[in-house]
């Protein structure tokens, strides 16, 4: 989990200039859909809207180097979220102490100051601004119970979540990567906020309290792709062979196609779900869907794949089509679940 804090300045449609703190870049294309010059190189970046979903791909050099510039920091307009943050001697005698709170913790956590920077939030986090950025930096910090505490208040004042960020110009968001090219981007709205209390809850186990906030999420995006695996994710562990539940899983999944590593990761859920209630010919079919694409898939996501196959092949009589699975899966990760003992590669076989 880290945190980034930028400023976007537009320079003509569809061509953005970006501030950070590591240096300027420039973004251009539609939204949804850039090509970025910058500090770190050349990548592009295409999303899929309304799911807070981005995939990125650093673009190579016809050397094979990322275009990196030797001098990132050269011609970098001066106006960066550190200005922005700083109040001068005449305008902090007319900001509220609250809101010089807000600034500073702000300040304090672009420049990774974690602990100073959450000193200063704490005291402000009436402010609904304030309890986000405490809330996630508590959860940074893994003390669960406080980070609970700060995001709930969020939830409460989720009407004026970015007022203050608004007024000074910068975007804090929080990045979670998914695999290296997919992550997802929260941001200080009321979906960044009941994301994190998700985080928080399932950390502390605290399941119907994690299953309440993906409820919520569903009522507020019913097609964010993230929302639904993690609902998925949740119930399956909550009650993994309930009936009631295997049906609101597949009702979950509906006829996904096998896009993105999200979407082979809900396909497992639905497959797992089709395998409890003895559907067994859809079970196998969703699972080898899933399979079918090997590219931009981590290596964890192809195995519990052709595992849970394999299992649906045994359920099926299929002894030596799920052999053949399990015999792959050993050859990758000999200690990957109970695989060895089902070769009978162990001596307790």
């Amino acid at each position: 989990m880290s945190f980034r804090f930028w400023r976007r300045i537009r320079i003509a449609p569809g061509v953005t200039l970006n501030l950070s703190k590591s240096g300027g870049s420039v973004s251009f294309g539609p939204r949804g859909a850039k090509f970025t010059v910058g500090p770190h190189g050349k990548r592009a970046t295409a999303g899929i809207p309304g799911t807070g979903l981005f995939y990125t791909k650093v673009i190579k050099d016809k050397d094979g180097r990322t275009g990196k510039r030797e001098s990132p920091r050269q011609n970098v307009p001066s106006d960066s979220p550190e200005e922005r943050l700083t109040l001068g001697f005449f305008k902090s005698l007319i900001t509220p102490d609250d809101e010089k709170g807000l600034v500073e913790g702000c300040r304090e956590l672009f420049l990774g100051n974690d602990n100073d920077a959450l000193e200063h939030l704490s005291k402000v986090s009436h402010l609904a601004d304030g309890a986000y950025l405490a809330g996630f930096l508590s959860l940074k910090m893994n003390k669960l119970k406080n980070a609970a505490t700060y995001l709930s208040a969020a939830v409460t004042g989720q009407n004026d979540l970015g007022r203050y960020f608004r007024k000074y110009g910068v975007l804090p968001s929080m990045t979670l990567a998914i695999t290296d090219e997919v992550s997802t981007v929260v941001g200080p709205d009321i979906r960044g906020v009941l994301l994190g209390l998700v985080e928080v809850y399932q950390r502390l186990a605290q399941w119907d309290d994690v299953a309440k906030c993906l409820q919520d999420l569903r009522r507020i995006a019913p097609d964010d792709l993230v929302v639904k695996l993690s609902l998925a994710e949740v119930l399956s562990e909550i009650q993994p062979n309930d009936k009631d539940t295997c049906q609101g899983i597949i009702r979950l999944a509906g006829d996904i196609e096998n896009k993105t590593e999200i979407h082979a990761a809900l396909m497992l859920y639905k497959a797992r779900a089709l395998k409890c209630l003895g559907l067994l010919t859809a079970a196998r079919d969703t699972a080898s869907a899933a399979l079918r694409r090997k590219k931009d898939r981590s290596i964890e996501l192809l195995l519990a794949l052709r595992y849970e196959r394999a299992l649906i092949y045994n359920k099926m009589g299929q002894k030596a089509r799920a052999r053949a699975d399990f015999e792959r899966i050993y050859a990758e990760a000999p200690d990957y679940e109970d695989v060895a003992k089902k070769l009978n590669m162990t001596r307790d076989a």
